[in-house]
């Protein structure tokens, strides 16, 4: 058994991805392989004066520069994401551009600024050693994703549109489960797919490929690759259409040296060039960014909030009977199902009362709304009012079934009677908080006006945009407007 098995074995690589910390951890590492090269480097060259450069004020200054300058780097050469089909030569010439940037900047800095305290040897040797660490480490940690994929974590669900030219590609996908691409269905008309198949994927003919539309809004799916060899330029328009509008990602494989569109960015799966369009943020770089954030200031508010929230679950123990999580399934990222925790607001009963209020319900659209709802518990209205009783999703968010800030999460019963157009809410993670929950009397907004001020959240998304819902959701809570 190698050593990522045995991670596996005693269930610390399952108890990460669930947890959500591989990506902070993975961060970490980057700083810290950037770092051990620097000290490595900083001990051979000035051992005789000191023997960490945190003691040496003009180096520490030195590195501070050079470490955002680095990871900055590594994101614009797109390293910093785990690649999930990249060759380890293509690794190699990219983690050694860095290197070689990273060397070039710092000479420049030398000879500009006249830093002649700075041995020229320290600067090669510092880019030799970080090249060789963040290389090193790379390996290890696609090494682990690797593993972790075919163990059933971190797949994505595809539709393929293919015909007998695709029969390679499609079985390269089925013989790298570590790629981490799992096919749920194939619209074709070829008999080698059918034969071959049609015992464990959904195989559907190729005339009947408009009811793609109906798979992503009824099942999980992620991406849709095209694949044909004789592309159909309608269909592809329908399905680009189609993808767009639930925000699912679109891939057509394409054979030309150089094709640029506007709205599609040039990507690859294994050796195959494809045009991806994508609907949703996509910045890698802001999207890692949000990923951490979320984890780390869930775990600040969990560990400081903790005396606070251990008062409101005695407070609902005491007023009245019933448990004091509330647990109800809700549907996450594209479908994903999940248990939604919230502090109790309402007698235990109340799913079952909720059938005959149908009638008095105040919110159009799929959504059960009542202002003064009977079945409110006294605690429950102020824990409503103010939006405390949402703390208790800091929990799925560092399960990473939820974010800070997105969309809220809807019930299964709701998204049966979306619109199409609806449906791209659910294209991104959901949040705690986001523009409808700070809004003042957000109970009182129409519920189109509501799917609009989610999409208008996807489509001009960013951690700015983030920062600022996060800071209005704080002041929401203390003048207590949810209601």
């Amino acid at each position: 058994m190698d050593f990522i098995s045995y991670l596996f074995h005693i269930r610390i690589l399952s108890s990460l991805k669930k947890w959500r910390l591989m990506d902070p951890i993975l961060g970490i590492i980057d700083i810290l392989a950037i770092t051990v090269a620097y000290q490595g480097s900083y001990y051979l060259n000035y051992y005789n004066t000191h023997r960490l450069f945190l003691s040496d004020r003009r180096f520490l200054i030195l590195y501070l520069g050079i470490m955002p300058f680095w990871l900055l780097l590594m994101y614009f050469i797109s390293i910093t994401e785990i690649p999930r089909t990249k060759k380890y030569r293509a690794l190699f010439i990219e983690y050694l551009q860095s290197a070689l940037a990273i060397v070039s900047f710092m000479l420049i800095l030398y000879f500009v600024f006249k830093m002649s305290w700075i041995s020229r040897l320290f600067l090669i040797e510092f880019s030799v050693f970080g090249f060789v660490f963040l290389f090193f480490m790379r390996i290890v940690e696609y090494k682990l994703f690797k593993k972790i994929r075919t163990k059933g974590y971190n797949y994505i669900n595809i539709a393929l549109v293919v015909d007998d030219s695709s029969i390679e590609f499609v079985e390269l996908l089925e013989r790298n489960k570590e790629w981490g691409y799992r096919i749920y269905a194939i619209f074709t008309d070829s008999r080698y797919y059918r034969r071959k198949y049609a015992k464990s994927i959904i195989i559907i003919p190729d005339k009947f490929v408009d009811i793609i539309t109906d798979l992503m809004q009824g099942d999980i799916i992620d991406e849709v690759l095209y694949l044909k060899s004789n592309i159909i330029p309608s269909e592809v328009r329908n399905i680009v259409r189609t993808c767009e509008d639930l925000g699912v990602t679109f891939r057509l494989r394409y054979e030309e040296k150089k094709v640029n569109l506007t709205n599609a960015v040039n990507t690859k799966i294994g050796d195959e060039k494809f045009l991806t369009f994508i609907n949703i943020p996509h910045k890698h770089y802001a999207l890692a960014v949000k990923n951490f954030l979320d984890v780390i200031i869930s775990l600040v508010m969990l560990i400081f909030l903790s005396p606070f929230l251990i008062l409101i679950g005695i407070t609902i123990k005491v007023s009245s009977k019933g448990p004091i999580i509330y647990k109800q399934p809700r549907v996450g990222l594209r479908g994903r199902m999940f248990n939604l925790y919230k502090f109790r607001t309402m007698i235990v009963n109340a799913d079952e009362i909720r059938k005959s209020l149908e009638s008095v319900n105040e919110a159009d659209g799929p959504v059960f709304k009542i202002k003064n709802d009977p079945r409110v518990t006294r605690i429950g209205g102020f824990l409503r009012k103010s939006g405390l009783d949402e703390l208790p999703q800091i929990i799925n968010i560092l399960k990473g079934e939820m974010s800070l800030i997105g969309p809220r999460p809807p019930i299964k019963e709701e998204t049966l009677q979306y619109k199409r157009w609806q449906l791209r809410r659910l294209s991104v993670k959901p949040g705690l908080s986001c523009f409808w929950q700070i809004k003042p009397e957000r109970n009182s907004i129409k519920f189109e006006k509501w799917m609009e001020l989610d999409l208008a959240y996807i489509d001009n998304w960013s951690l700015r945009l983030d920062f600022v819902i996060f800071l209005k959701t704080i002041k929401t809570v203390f003048q207590r407007t949810g209601l």
